[in-house]
């Protein structure tokens, strides 16, 4: 891959080359060899004293005038430009595709044909797996499974689940045939979740597990708040790759839920009791799986035969786009949803305005990269390599511990500011790599206009009040990839991956805007009210005595302003509600188990609406009381 300096028979002449001096000078010389002049006669009889023109060089010192003017040059490259042709390696291996369909289809209407039946084929098996994959059969004796997400569970966090817990009945004697998708151990929480006193955060959302030193099913139960998938997963009742289907049990309130590390997954330990829980019932695991990798299997052999023996841009590009598409809406990584008839109503809906997107980038990127390429393998590996990886990017560089780019998170997760530095130091050295090889197609100066343009509007977006900058995967791609419109290795790969990575956005995610409210941006994290301040609670631990132990909190009336009620969760269970029309002040909580510690968190309210709730205070088993810490849970 070379500068085309001399080019070959099929292309331009070879041409000379000069710099931007011997330019102007031979432009001065012709300028000066073309001039008339004009008979006195026909000049004018008006005579005008020449002015001296205005100069604002005069102001600028030589030695800066010559800095700027050696840039420009240098900005400008060689002249005239040399435009990247890749020269492929092994040239008889790479062009024996074309040759191939040259020798046995040679008219165009066969190779027409061949195309329409090629789709046909693609579209036939792909369709058959992903039904297959799509549609489980029913479990015998409890019916057809309810399709269920990687976050689904049977508690609602704070008071979502209403007093004591009654708006998420049935609490025990209960079951439900289930279907969990594949690639759900990965799903973590991204914000803070109260367990007891315990805050995890970046970690599978599973409290619980199994009980005896054999592991059995039958002793394995988990806490009604944590993701049914992943506990499945946890549990060995289904496999991670392959997602599965089975029985899930509600089996009533447990205490002492262990902390257990099976299958890469580190259950949360919770050491007082709950009112829900669930566990796996043996013998109703299903054989239905989420084909996802077989069906790669199907779109990756379809889409490098079709690499290999195209060579027009305008048949490649278009089919390996809808391919893929298709393929992460529907199957690698579809929208977070339990029907799949909406999956696919919603991959339709996204799927038009991302054409017109990717027509722009056909247009103007691919087209003029992909022009005159026959090194068939090399695209293969480079462009479509690069596509696939960039489109299952909830496998690749979701590995990279950086949820959302986010000062809180980054902050947050482990890893994330190591990771943001290498990344962007790589982009840094890829951005310089990009503008050299620019500036040798003599394309640079356009390119700094047009990116500039892109960082001043970046800037101005980040200055409107109120709204966040949040720039999303599609959002990256379409930045990044005018800068990859030349015919190199390197722009080769960077395409396909930015290419990849908008597919993933699109078909995953949906048009979400570049600005966004904080509300947006924080999902289920605190909302930053205010948070009550309780007196020190009244203790009767009743030692010795025939009555059980009792702990009373009090708090002034009346609320602050904006808030009129006060919610109480004791082991996370909403126990407590009350309003200031009532006039009460106090509440007094009797301890169910003796053997166990009890956790209580406060937080106003506003109608049925919570704010904030309080770190856990703990009342210990020995009696005594630890008091919450500042902040909120």
């Amino acid at each position: 891959m070379v500068p085309r300096d001399d080019l070959d028979d099929e292309d331009f002449p070879p041409q000379v080359y000069r710099d931007d001096e011997d330019a102007s000078v031979h432009s001065h010389e012709s300028a000066t060899s073309d001039a008339v002049l004009i008979n006195g006669s026909e000049a004018s009889d008006e005579y005008d004293s020449p002015q001296e023109p205005y100069h604002a060089n005069k102001y600028i010192h030589p030695r800066f005038q010559r800095y700027w003017a050696a840039t420009v040059k240098w900005v400008k490259g060689p002249q005239p430009p040399r435009p990247w042709k890749i020269r492929p390696f092994f040239p008889a291996v790479q062009t024996a595709p074309i040759k191939f369909i040259n020798n046995y289809f040679p008219k165009r209407k066969h190779k027409v044909i061949l195309l329409i039946f090629f789709y046909f084929c693609w579209f036939l098996s792909f369709s058959l797996v992903l039904h297959r994959s799509a549609f489980a059969a029913d479990i015998p004796g409890y019916g057809s499974p309810v399709h269920i997400r990687c976050t689904d569970r049977f508690w609602n966090d704070g008071n979502g689940c209403g007093l004591n817990g009654d708006l998420c009945r049935p609490f025990e004697n209960s079951s439900m045939p289930f279907r969990c998708p594949a690639n759900c151990k990965r799903v973590q929480l991204l914000n803070s979740h109260a367990v007891g006193d315990q805050e995890p955060v970046y970690r599978p959302l599973v409290v619980g597990g199994p009980t005896d030193e054999e592991e059995s099913l039958k002793n394995t139960y988990y806490r009604a708040d944590s993701f049914i998938c992943g506990a499945a997963i946890h549990a060995g009742f289904i496999n991670d790759q392959s997602g599965g289907c089975g029985v899930v049990s509600i089996v009533g309130e447990r205490s002492h839920y262990p902390s257990v590390n099976k299958n890469h997954i580190k259950s949360i330990k919770f050491d007082s009791y709950f009112p829900k829980s669930f566990s796996f019932l043996e013998g109703t695991r299903s054989k239905c799986r989420d084909l996802r990798w077989p069906l790669l299997a199907v779109s990756l052999t379809f889409t490098i035969l079709l690499s290999l023996f195209t060579t027009s841009p305008a048949v490649f590009f278009p089919s390996v786009f809808f391919g893929i598409f298709f393929h992460v809406a529907l199957a690698s990584d579809p929208p977070n949803l339990t029907d799949y008839y909406a999956i696919v109503s919603i991959a339709l809906g996204r799927f038009l305005p991302a054409s017109f997107c990717m027509f722009a980038v056909y247009k103007y990127c691919v087209q003029r990269q992909q022009q005159g390429l026959h090194a068939q393998i090399e695209k293969t590996v480079l462009w479509l390599g690069g596509c696939w990886v960039g489109a299952l990017n909830n496998y690749t560089f979701d590995k990279i511990p950086i949820e959302r780019l986010t000062p809180h998170d980054i902050k947050q997760q482990p890893g994330a500011i190591p990771a943001l530095i290498i990344v962007v130091l790589s982009l840094f050295c890829i951005a310089l790599g990009q503008a050299w090889a620019l500036r040798v197609e003599g394309r640079l100066p356009r390119y700094l206009a047009i990116y500039g343009i892109f960082v001043a509007t970046l800037l101005a977006l980040v200055a409107v009040p109120k709204m966040n900058v949040r720039i999303h995967h599609y959002i990256l791609g379409l930045l990044l990839v005018p800068g990859t419109a030349m015919q190199n290795r390197p722009s080769l790969l960077f395409q396909g991956i930015l290419v990849g990575l908008f597919i993933n956005g699109i078909a995953r995610w949906g048009f979400d805007s570049i600005l966004q409210t904080p509300n947006e941006l924080r999902g289920d994290a605190n909302l930053g009210t205010l948070l009550p301040l309780l007196a020190p609670p009244i203790i009767n631990n009743n030692f010795g005595l025939n009555i059980r132990p009792n702990i009373t909190f009090e708090w002034d009336l009346p609320f602050p302003k904006f808030y009129d009620g006060l919610s109480i969760l004791v082991n996370d269970v909403e126990r407590y509600r009350g309003y200031e029309d009532r006039e009460e002040s106090s509440f007094t909580w009797v301890r169910h188990d003796e053997d166990l510690p009890d956790y209580f968190r406060f937080a106003y309210m506003t109608g049925t609406g919570t704010g904030d709730y309080t770190k856990a205070g703990k009342w210990r088993v020995d009696g005594g009381w630890k008091a919450p810490k500042p902040g909120a849970s």
